[in-house]
């Protein structure tokens, strides 16, 4: 890497609080707020609003849409192929 033109890569946690859940990783991410990490150490914060703690895909929790059923009931309703005299 050229020197001086890339920003610091530092450690840094991502918090979720939806999740309650929070890891440490390396980011050039900045933060003014810090926290208090399990070893004693002070790292920058950055909140997240959604992390494979909270997403449904991977909690399994997502919801499959019944597309079959809406069309059907979008048909039923206006009829299929109808036009208008």
């Amino acid at each position: 890497m050229k020197p001086g033109i890339h920003p610091e890569y530092r450690p840094v946690v991502f918090r979720d609080r939806a999740a309650d859940y929070a890891f440490l990783t390396r980011s050039t991410a900045t933060s003014d707020r810090t926290i208090e990490w399990e070893d004693g150490n002070t790292y920058p914060v950055i909140d997240v609003e959604i992390s494979s703690a909270s997403h449904p895909f991977y909690t399994g929790t997502q919801r499959v849409l019944d597309t079959a059923g809406r069309v059907e009931r979008f048909e039923r309703r206006y009829g299929r192929g109808r036009s208008k005299p």
